[in-house]
């Protein structure tokens, strides 16, 4: 079974650009593992009340713990860094590039717990981290699906091997629509409650092509051709023409498929020779982009159908 979170190591090498960290002491603990996303600020136990001391999350430690720390009498401060950070502790980031007390560096070195430092302050160092591990702790599944953006809509494609999703991906990059992901796409929750979609960092931006092999979009349609990540807004599903399937035909009622638990307009495409898929999908994300605005032309026409009949009902009208 799989464990949960990241290692130290990955966090720091992840973010060491973004974030300017350096490694300052227990290099030993970079194996330890953060589990949880959120960080925290340990003041209230390093001065001794400990009843609800996050020690499972990254401890950081701005000015106002570092100025108290420097107070202490050299023993006290071991003693305090001692008791609270356990080896429970995954690492520690010192923001505003302040210098430790070698106490600190001491204490680190003695449990294995990397320290880390950073020149930002510290609200804007939690932000930042905590952006990045809730994005890596967020619940996400793998899927078989294009992923592009049309007109920018994230639409996610859906069909059977075969059925044409990287032929109606590469049409729609070829019409100047962004590829987000071909044939494997990584989906995730966000905290916010919407579903993203993005490829592989190994297989990002290229394309397989039944008859050519792999392409690179970016280096054959330029750099605004793809895309790393987006929304997932409209699912498509492409299927062959079923003739004894009743398809819809007016669009009063919406369909939805559940993704990670959200529900996501969908729509069904049959596949047959001579249907132009990519033109019905752009028209699909530019509707999708009407109905979000209030306006729904098949419910436009139904009013409209309705008001010619009650007025014939009453002896009006039909203009």
């Amino acid at each position: 079974m799989k464990k949960r979170g990241i290692l130290v190591s990955e966090f720091f090498e992840h973010l060491k650009e973004k974030l300017s960290l350096r490694l300052i002491a227990g290099k030993h603990g970079l194996s330890n593992r953060i589990t949880v996303a959120e960080l925290n600020r340990p003041g209230l136990a390093l001065a001794g009340y400990t009843d609800y001391y996050a020690s499972q999350r990254i401890q950081v430690l701005g000015k106002a713990e570092i100025s108290y720390l420097n107070n202490l009498s050299s023993e006290e401060c071991s003693r305090r860094l001692r008791s609270v950070f356990s080896n429970k502790v995954p690492c520690i980031i010192i923001a505003r590039r302040i210098k430790p007390p070698v106490e600190l560096i001491k204490v680190a070195n003695e449990k294995a717990i990397p320290v880390l430092r950073t020149h930002y302050m510290t609200m804007k160092l939690i932000n930042k981290a905590t952006i990045f591990l809730e994005d890596r702790f967020a619940p996400a599944i793998t899927i078989n699906a294009d992923h592009v953006e049309v007109f920018g809509v994230g639409i996610l494609i859906l069909g059977k091997s075969g059925a044409g999703k990287s032929e109606t991906a590469l049409g729609l990059v070829s019409n100047g629509h962004r590829l987000i992901a071909d044939d494997i796409v990584k989906l995730k929750l966000t905290e916010a409650g919407f579903v993203v979609g993005e490829g592989s960092s190994m297989t990002r931006h290229f394309m397989e092509l039944r008859g050519l092999g792999i392409i690179n979009v970016q280096t054959l349609f330029g750099v605004g051709s793809v895309k790393e990540r987006k929304k997932v807004e409209l699912i498509i599903s492409l299927e062959q023409w079923d003739p004894n399937k009743e398809y819809e035909r007016v669009g009063i009622e919406s369909e939805y498929k559940s993704l990670l638990g959200i529900k996501i307009p969908h729509l069904t495409i049959p596949v047959r020779p001579g249907r132009d898929i990519i033109s019905l999908v752009e028209v699909a994300a530019l509707n999708y982009r009407l109905k979000k605005l209030g306006i729904n032309p098949a419910l436009e026409l139904n009013n409209r159908l309705l008001e010619v009949m009650k007025n014939k009902a009453f002896g009006g009208s039909s203009v």
